[in-house]
């Protein structure tokens, strides 16, 4: 496609936006597979009961995520998005497979780590891509159908691995969802999906934001709003990976069944995914500094409260609230990243920033696992409440007002 061609906006690349908005969903789906039924699975099918041995598949995970991520950003420009976003689903194809043949714990822990490199390219390349279409005016609004997609499926596949595992037990069936899944977005790529580095040449052209001198450096410490954004990052994944691999397990020992685990599990993902679509476009109008602070500090406020009582639509309203914490945080991220660096540099620092974010899974699923095994379950939850309300704390001092 000739750059003299190429308009940027939202409604005038609405056809692929909305392609992208799709292969997105399927991305989560990924994930939601396992949200619900990985920690039980581990206890029935492997008898694994130290809850540092069940939270290292989280581990696995979000350490090759998080590599994944940075290598997306910094070969995007280079192999192209769409390559690499159909190589992250060539490689997630065999993974459920993998989940339902596996022999051994650690042959579960493996299948994590081909699914954190497919989801570092899959979800990378998308959130490069839809940024890539829009430009400047609508990024906001970009990030949120973004992830309000990728969200509301990790919620609504968490819910249905629930159901099936509970009618059905937890293996294989569950598992066949996500054959489908990657079966499908691999094809919708193959098929549909256009590469987008030539709006990058577009927008390159007229750009006026400066360059960064090392964009490793400055997004991860000397720029002041892309070091705090990053730290938050880390610390909204540091407290999904508690909730991914702990929240189960303390539903399990208050004698929930997989059903009202699954919902309950589900109800926190699924408001983090359709609060987005309000979220993502208030990011593109109101202080994103705001949006940042008040949405960290609600975070870490639902996580404390978590251990504080054992009725189901308490624990589901504190799951709603968890999910409405991070939907305000999550497009908020990835809008301030792209504001405040040149389009040719967006992907890596994009990509340094899902680097540390994504890290934030295993220093999580470490932190609270270790925790857990030493002095019990609400002590890693309330550990993991404090660190994320500290986190809210250093947005509001260290990020310029003006953000």
């Amino acid at each position: 496609m000739p750059q003299d061609t190429v308009t940027l906006g939202l409604r005038e690349n609405w056809k692929q936006f909305t392609l992208l908005v799709i292969v997105n969903a399927f991305v989560g789906g990924m994930i939601g597979m396992e949200r619900t039924i990985i920690p039980q699975f581990a206890e029935l099918e492997f008898g694994v009961a130290s809850k540092t041995a069940i939270l290292s598949f989280i581990t696995a995970f979000g350490i090759t995520k998080a590599i994944a991520n940075y290598y997306t950003g910094r070969l995007a420009n280079k192999f192209g998005r769409k390559n690499l976003l159909l190589f992250g689903w060539l490689l997630a194809i065999p993974i459920p497979f993998m989940l339902i043949y596996a022999p051994s714990w650690s042959f579960v822990i493996f299948a994590n780590v081909l699914l954190g490199v497919s989801q570092g390219l899959t979800w990378s390349s998308t959130v490069v891509m839809k940024i890539d279409l829009v430009g400047e005016k609508d990024r906001g609004l970009a990030m949120g159908l973004n992830e309000f997609a990728g969200y509301f499926a990790v919620g609504l596949v968490a819910f249905f691995t629930g159901m099936v595992a509970n009618r059905y037990g937890i293996t294989p069936y569950p598992f066949f969802i996500g054959i489908v899944i990657s079966i499908v977005g691999f094809v919708l790529t193959a098929l549909w999906v256009k590469d987008t580095r030539v709006f990058v040449a577009k927008e390159s052209a007229t750009t006026t934001t400066a360059a960064l001198d090392n964009i490793f450096m400055e997004t991860t410490f000397k720029n002041k709003t892309l070091s705090a954004v990053t730290q938050a990052g880390l610390v909204n994944n540091l407290n999904d990976g508690m909730i991914w691999g702990l929240l189960p397990i303390f539903l399990f020992a208050l004698h929930f069944d997989a059903a009202n685990i699954g919902i309950i599990t589900a109800i926190y993902p699924t408001v983090w995914g359709i609060g987005q679509l309000f979220t993502g476009k208030m990011a593109d109008s109101y202080s994103k500094k705001a949006m940042l602070f008040w949405g960290m500090l609600l975070q870490g406020v639902a996580i404390l409260c978590l251990p504080l009582s054992s009725d189901f639509y308490v624990l589901a309203s504190i799951s709603g609230l968890l999910g409405l914490g991070t939907a305000l945080v999550y497009p908020t991220f990835l809008t301030t990243i792209a504001a405040s660096t040149a389009p040719k540099q967006r992907a890596e620092s994009i990509g340094t920033f899902r680097l540390w974010r994504d890290l934030g899974y295993a220093f999580g699923a470490v932190i609270s696992g270790i925790t857990a095994d030493a002095f019990g379950v609400s002590y890693a939850i309330y550990l993991i409440g404090l660190v994320t309300i500290v986190s809210a704390m250093v947005i509001k001092y260290r990020m310029p007002e003006q953000v």
